[in-house]
């Protein structure tokens, strides 16, 4: 068993290559300052990359920032949440959470315990999770996937803009039917940030109401959650958990509106 560690200096460093990088990925997306990219499994393992860049012209990076950390907007504007919340820190920068998403019909939703980190650096706001081992119990409705590395980065353009790039690579737990890595990346990853992009604009006035000087992410002494020894963590290795095959589930058409979503 590996020990979980928190992400240190080279490790940013290292996710801020990969999100501006470009060579090796596929783009299948691109309009209106939004693009969509994919990465295919390297051999031996089924596990796409997928990224996306959003051009944020309205808002500032450090908004963009706390909408990203604020789990209690989240369950506000992400529609495709179906349960989202903080266990316990682990470092003034680290913390380790619980996240269940909906899934394309009719595949099995997922959820997923993650140490996610945090930094601010030269103008980019960074936060990166990969799943580790937690006593959290699993749910029997749930498929526990594995977040391999999953994150954000915004870069600040401007006083009042900014771009914001999401990277994620997760092992579903599953043999997956090509389309959903089609849906993933052609419709529903666009639309996660087009959504994240309208609670951004309309997280300052939401913010006055709830708490407005709360933000633990910023300040740590704010955190109240309960410390957790990072000795007591562990990485979550996708061969310990169940596989399950719905690669010959076909396609449900959903109505408009539907809340079907990615992982955060």
């Amino acid at each position: 068993m590996e020990p979980a560690r928190v992400p240190d200096a080279a490790a940013f460093r290292a996710f801020r290559q990969q999100c501006e990088g470009s060579g090796g990925w596929q783009s299948c997306y691109g309009r209106g300052g939004l693009a969509v990219c994919i990465q295919a499994p390297p051999p031996g393992s089924g596990v796409h990359r997928l990224k996306c860049r959003i051009d944020i012209p309205d808002v500032p990076a450090e908004t963009v920032y706390d909408v990203l950390h604020d789990v209690e907007y989240r369950r506000k504007w992400d529609t495709a949440v179906i349960d989202t919340h903080d266990i316990a820190r682990v470092a003034a920068n680290a913390d380790v959470g619980y996240y269940a998403w909906r899934c394309p019909k009719p595949l099995k939703n997922r959820d997923v315990v993650t140490l996610r980190s945090w930094q601010v650096q030269d103008g980019y706001h960074a936060i990166i999770n990969f799943s580790v081992k937690h006593p959290y119990p699993p749910r029997k409705d749930l498929v526990r996937a594995v977040s391999l590395l999953t994150g954000y980065l915004v870069h600040s353009t401007g006083p009042s803009s900014c771009s914001l790039t999401y990277l994620a690579q997760v092992d579903p737990k599953g043999s997956l039917p090509k389309w959903v890595v089609n849906k993933a990346s052609q419709y529903l990853a666009p639309q996660m940030m087009k959504k994240l992009h309208k609670a951004c604009v309309k997280y300052p006035a939401w913010k006055q109401q709830h708490d407005v000087s709360v933000k633990p992410w910023l300040y740590p002494e704010q955190n109240n959650l309960p410390l957790l020894a990072l000795s007591e963590l562990v990485l979550q290795r996708a061969t310990s958990l169940e596989n399950i095959d719905e690669s010959g589930l076909s396609e449900v058409k959903e109505e408009r509106g539907d809340h079907s979503g990615s992982e955060n």
